[in-house]
């Protein structure tokens, strides 16, 4: 099924929104919430919401999406949503890299291709609250089709507990799906989201998988929906049980260090990053996961 699948892409398309704006909700609804704590008089946080666009080489109509970014929140330090829908002509370096990477080799003779998907990545206040990152996308060429995405918590004060509890909800939403899922997709996470040059992970891990085309799109869109599905009760629970944890400076100091390490694996590493900026799309979107402040030793 490698023809225009025009119906299957707009049903991700709309799949990534619709989980968009449930997210989007959650987080201002927890901002709500916050009646106490340091921040507490401070007004609750809301997203401020822009139209992003890819530049094309031709200055044709290549899609584009919505970054949502809420700055300086309660409970939120930065968190970023974007949803996007891009499509167009891929130029040579990207069409080198996929022809490497998928085994396309044919892509040169027709370098099309549409992408979607929602990216999520939030800073949070206090240090004790996790930060975390959780996307899922869709990728068409006329030679291929395939879907990737997950979710990986990134804290600087780890509790073992919260791990626990993170990791045990995504393996409840993958396990409908075949028990095989979680224990490979935790392990791809592990790997993916290592860093060489520190030896380190740079959180806990969670769960991550690419280049997913078993040939039948209705069961790969479906572990795509459920790995989405599983990230607001993954989270969420962490976020309400540490957010009125007290701390002090030498805790935030331990978290703009732990962002650090966040900040060189994005730039240095992460696949997202490099296909976003390579192809045109809105730079501040791409690097909307990038933390507010950090800091090296």
């Amino acid at each position: 099924m490698h023809a225009t699948m025009d119906t299957e892409k707009a049903r991700a398309a709309d799949w990534f929104r619709t989980l968009r704006d449930e997210i989007v909700a959650a987080f201002e609804g927890l901002e709500d919430s916050h009646a106490t704590g340091p921040l507490s008089d401070a007004a609750p946080g809301r997203f401020e919401v822009t139209q992003t666009t890819r530049a094309s080489a031709d200055g044709t109509d290549a899609g584009g999406g919505l970054m949502s970014v809420m700055r300086g929140g309660r409970v939120f330090e930065k968190v970023g949503v974007n949803v996007s829908t891009v499509y167009g002509t891929l130029g040579p370096e990207a069409q080198a890299a996929m022809a490497a990477r998928k085994g396309i080799p044919e892509m040169k003779d027709d370098p099309r291709f549409w992408a979607s998907g929602i990216s999520l990545v939030a800073h949070m206040q206090n240090p004790h609250v996790p930060a975390v990152h959780m996307n899922t996308r869709m990728f068409w060429t006329p030679h291929a089709w395939w879907f990737g995405g997950g979710e990986d918590l990134n804290p600087c004060i780890e509790y073992a507990e919260d791990t626990a509890h993170f990791h045990d909800t995504l393996k409840a939403h993958l396990d409908p799906h075949g028990d095989e899922h979680y224990p490979h997709l935790k392990e791809w996470a592990d790997e993916y989201f290592f860093i060489p040059h520190r030896k380190r992970a740079r959180g806990v891990g969670g769960i991550f998988m690419d280049d997913r085309d078993t040939g039948d799109w209705e069961a790969d869109f479906a572990l795509t929906q459920d790995i989405g599905r599983a990230f607001l009760p993954a989270y969420l629970p962490l976020v309400e049980k540490r957010r009125l944890q007290g701390f002090d400076a030498a805790d935030k100091d331990t978290q703009l260090v732990h962002r650090g390490l966040y900040a060189e694996y994005n730039l240095v590493y992460d696949r997202g990053t490099k296909f976003g900026l390579a192809t045109g799309h809105d730079a501040n979107a791409v690097l909307m996961s990038l933390p507010p402040m950090a800091k090296w030793i």
